[in-house]
C-alpha cells in the first residue's frame, strides 16, 4: 500500500526476491546520492546507470533552495530518459522517519532540522512512489542482493554444500560509522526507523564515548597523532595508510598502530551486533580500503575470549569468524565438514556441521554502488509488493 509519499509494507521487514531477473527488468528508478556538499542525481535500469549523472549544490543551510535543487535534479534526469520512470529511491541522512519520508537532519544538512516531509513533496511533484532510507541500510541491502551474500551462497552451492546464509550485518567506515541489518534476506528497518545505528554503540577504548569516535576518519587521524605526538600535520587516512605500508615518509609504527586501534573498537561493536544477528559481515566505506591493516585485528578480537565473574573463559562469539579476504581462511570457511550421528533408538543416520561459522569480507560492489543498488532493489521490491 502507499501512504502519502512512501510505499509502506504492513511490517518492518521488506521481502526480497533474490532471483529477480535484473538484466531484463525494464523498470527505471530515479536515484539521489545526498552528500553534505553536493547532490548527485541519476537513474538505474536493469541494475545499471543509464544516464549521465546530474550534480547540484546541496544548499545545506537553505531549505527552500535545497528542496528546489532536489526537484530540479530529478527533473533534469527525467528529461534524459526515453520512458517514464517507475519510482524514486535514495538514501538521505537521518534522523528520519523513513517509511513516512520525513527528514529531521541536524548534522551535515541542518536545513532539514525540525522535520521536512521530503518524500510526500516528491510524490506530489512527480506522481511516483518515493522510497527513502538510511545509507547504511541500503549498503547492506545492496551487498545482500548483489554483492557479498550472493558470492558466499554461490560458492557454497558450487561446492555442493547445502548451507545458505540469509542474514547480514553491513557496516561502513568513513566520515562516520554506519550500519544496516538484513534478516532472512530482508531489510530490517525497525519500529522507529533506527535499526543498524551501530555508531552509538559503546567505544571499547573509551567507554564514555560513542564508537564512531574510534571508528571513522577522524579516529584514525587522532590515533596517529596520539602515537606520534611530534607530528604537526593532520594527515588523511590515505596518507597514514601509505606511511604504514612504507610508501610515504612518516612514523610507520604510529600509522600501523592507528589502524589497529580503530580495528579493536570496530571489532567490539561488530561483536555486540553480530551476537544478536548471527550472520555474515560486510565492511564498506572509504577506510575499508585499508582492511589489510585493521581486519586481522578485528578477526583476532572476534575469535578471542571473554570471562565470567569466576574467571572462566568463553569465546567472544559463539561462532568462529573467517576472513574472506585471506585465501587460507576463506578455504577453511568453505570447507564445511559433516559429522554423522545415529538417531537414538534407530538405525537411521543424519549428518550435520558441528562448527558455527561467520564469514567477514570487504564490499564486493564498492560502497556507492552498493547503496545505489540497495535503493534500486528496495524500490522494485516495494513496487512489486504494493
Amino acid at each position: 500500500m502507499v501512504i502519502g509519499a512512501v510505499a509502506v509494507l504492513p511490517c518492518d521487514l521488506v521481502v526480497v526476491s533474490i532471483n529477480m531477473d535484473l538484466k531484463n527488468d525494464k523498470r527505471i528508478v530515479l536515484t539521489l546520492d545526498a552528500g553534505g556538499t553536493n547532490f548527485v542525481f541519476s537513474a538505474l535500469q536493469g541494475g545499471e546507470e543509464i544516464v549521465e549523472p546530474v550534480t547540484s549544490p546541496a544548499f545545506t543551510e537553505d531549505l527552500t533552495k535545497s528542496l528546489q535543487a532536489i526537484i530540479n535534479g530529478f527533473k533534469q534526469v527525467r528529461k534524459r530518459l526515453s520512458r517514464t520512470p517507475n519510482a524514486i529511491s535514495f538514501a538521505f541522512p537521518g534522523p528520519a522517519d523513513y517509511p513516512a519520508g520525513i527528514i529531521n537532519n541536524v548534522g551535515n544538512l541542518p536545513a532539514y532540522s525540525g522535520g521536512v516531509a521530503l518524500g510526500p513533496m516528491l510524490e506530489d511533484e512527480f506522481g511516483l512512489p518515493v522510497f527513502i532510507n538510511n545509507d547504511g541500510d541500503l549498503f547492506a541491502y545492496g551487498e545482500a542482493m548483489a554483492g557479498l551474500l550472493p558470492e558466499i551462497n554461490g560458492e557454497l552451492s558450487s561446492r555442493d554444500i547445502p548451507k545458505r546464509y540469509k542474514n547480514l550485518l553491513g557496516v561502513t567506515i568513513g566520515t562516520g560509522f554506519g550500519g544496516g541489518i538484513i534478516v532472512k534476506n530482508s531489510l530490517l528497518r525497525g519500529d522507529n526507523s533506527a535499526s543498524g545505528e551501530i555508531w552509538v554503540t559503546r567505544n571499547f577504548d573509551y567507554p564514555r564515548m560513542i564508537a564512531e569516535e574510534g571508528v571513522s576518519i577522524r579516529a584514525v587521524q587522532r590515533a596517529y597523532k596520539e602515537f606520534d605526538p611530534n607530528t604537526t600535520d593532520l594527515l588523511s587516512p590515505k596518507d597514514i595508510y601509505d606511511i604504514a605500508k612504507g610508501e610515504k615518509q612518516g612514523n610507520t609504527k604510529a600509522a600501523i598502530n592507528a589502524f589497529e586501534k580503530m580495528g579493536k573498537v570496530l571489532a567490539e561493536s561488530i561483536a555486540n551486533a553480530i551476537t544478536l544477528i548471527d550472520g555474515a559481515i560486510v565492511i564498506g566505506g572509504g577506510i575499508s580500503a585499508a582492511s589489510d591493516l585493521f581486519l586481522p585485528v578485528v578477526i583476532k578480537h572476534l575469535n578471542g575470549k571473554i570471562i565470567g565473574d569466576d574467571g572462566k573463559k568463553y569465546q567472544r562469539l559463539v561462532s568462529t569468524v573467517y576472513s574472506l579476504e585471506n585465501t587460507e581462511s576463506a578455504n577453511d570457511f568453505y570447507s564445511f565438514t559433516k559429522e554423522e550421528l545415529t538417531v537414538p533408538f534407530s538405525e537411521r543416520c543424519i549428518s550435520y556441521a558441528s562448527e558455527k561459522r561467520i564469514p567477514i569480507g570487504i564490499t564486493r560492489l564498492g560502497t556507492s554502488k552498493a547503496i545505489a543498488l540497495g535503493a534500486y532493489f528496495f524500490a522494485l521490491e516495494n513496487i512489486q509488493a504494493s
